[in-house]
């Protein structure tokens, strides 16, 4: 079996527009660092409000996490509700569980509004059971979802295999508010908007310096700036320069593996009804369609690391054992991303004396989050008031032996995926 180069099908399947590579010197009202989902909502939302805004990417947009996402929109986040409000308390857990359920309409109406290209599709969510062991957490979720008003169905072995077009799983927990993306199209597709309302988005432009003395003063190897706002929106590619000595996360590797288009045949069988999907498993699998009927498969490791070869014998073990049908079928496309992860899974938003915002550590769920976290700093800035966010920002956020955590991280899901023959049988991994 040929061995799929690392290059990623996000990258090769979209068509990045013209963005300006230099900026001159001058006075904005925003800056914002990073051209993720987040940085390049915000530049939207303040474009739009009719604020003088600057996007600095330091390679291109949606380089990062944003471009290299599984492309699932979905509703809330990977803690369940309950969690959520256990650990920051029931008003602020309402709050966030409430303004997260939301998300996947605002990332779906703002495709709509700007006619933003990006293979949308709301046909829903699978969380998927691979035993009854694994259905108890969904039966949790699910109850826990529906006290909260949500539209989620559990859904049984039969119907299950049928939307997945696999043996392999026992239940799933279909959510309608959900679907799937390409996820850079749509980031640039949001800068691209953002430019159209009056914002400078400029490509290949890293921040050197962002430092605050009562204006920011934002330097770049092409001249410096000030701004009365700053929104520091790299996340996981957080830039050395411009990076908050408390805003501290561990970082978690997600890589993906996309075959070669799959025939009508298959595609007929093989998520029909095109949802997205993941597993309950310790480590992660997420499955996918895109629009050429590419399958897509995902799970917890780095490729630009040592224990890729684990990673990669995994992926092919996987997909002969959940379609047997595509045993010969080749990965031609194979990339990995960073995520940042913070200890409670939750996200977090600094806060700069109320003249600007970091969010970070979305931990594994960046586009309803990150579209929202960005349009939400903008208003709450402009207006000068912090309830507008969807949770309260904090002054300083540092967490410990974060480097120890990320290689923990990426040791535990090359064991497990080392292990995959034996784990397989034992219905738990």
């Amino acid at each position: 079996m040929t061995t799929a180069p690392l290059t990623n099908l996000w990258q090769a399947t979209a068509n990045a527009p013209t963005f300006a590579r230099m900026h001159e010197t001058q006075s904005v009202d925003l800056a914002i660092i990073g051209g993720g989902f987040s940085g390049c909502t915000a530049a939207l939302e303040a474009a739009k409000a009719g604020l003088n805004v600057i996007l600095l990417e330091a390679e291109t947009i949606g380089f990062g996490g944003s471009g290299r996402n599984v492309g699932l929109v979905n509703a809330g986040l990977w803690t369940p509700p309950q969690e959520v409000e256990d650990t920051l308390g029931k008003a602020a857990g309402e709050k966030l569980n409430k303004a997260l359920a939301g998300a996947p309409a605002l990332v779906f109406n703002l495709i709509d509004q700007h006619q933003i290209e990006c293979d949308a599709v709301r046909n829903g969510t699978l969380h998927c059971a691979q035993s009854y062991y694994h259905k108890k957490d969904l039966d949790k979720r699910l109850a826990q979802l529906s006290v909260r008003g949500a539209p989620v169905q559990m859904l049984d072995e039969a119907e299950t295999q049928t939307r997945l077009g696999s043996t392999h799983f026992v239940a799933s927990l279909f959510d309608p508010r959900a679907g799937t993306i390409h996820p850079l199209k749509f980031a640039q597709g949001l800068a691209k908007a953002a430019q159209d309302a009056g914002a400078k988005i400029v490509e290949h432009c890293p921040a050197t310096a962002v430092q605050q003395n009562g204006a920011w003063r934002v330097a770049t190897a092409q001249g410096e700036f000030t701004a009365k706002y700053v929104i520091i929106a790299t996340n996981a590619y957080d830039h050395k320069h411009v990076r908050h000595p408390k805003n501290q996360f561990s970082t978690v590797q997600f890589f993906q593996s996309a075959t070669a288009p799959l025939s009508e045949e298959q595609a007929a069988k093989i998520l029909p009804n095109r949802e997205g999907t993941w597993d309950c498993a310790t480590v992660m699998t997420s499955l996918r369609l895109d629009a050429e009927n590419r399958l897509i498969l995902g799970a917890i490791g780095s490729l630009d690391h040592a224990t890729a070869p684990f990673h990669k014998m995994w992926g092919r073990q996987k997909l002969r054992d959940l379609y047997p049908d595509l045993l010969d079928m080749p990965f031609t496309h194979q990339w990995c991303g960073k995520i940042a992860m913070t200890s409670d899974h939750l996200p977090k938003i600094m806060n700069f004396d109320g003249k600007g915002y970091a969010p970070f550590g979305y931990s594994g769920r960046g586009i309803g989050p990150g579209t929202l976290f960005g349009t939400q700093m903008v208003k709450a800035l402009i207006n000068q008031d912090e309830s507008l966010l969807p949770l309260a920002p904090v002054e300083q956020y540092d967490e410990q032996m974060t480097a120890t955590k990320s290689a923990y991280y990426e040791c535990g899901a090359a064991a497990m995926h080392a292990g995959y023959p034996i784990l397989k049988y034992a219905k738990i991994g």
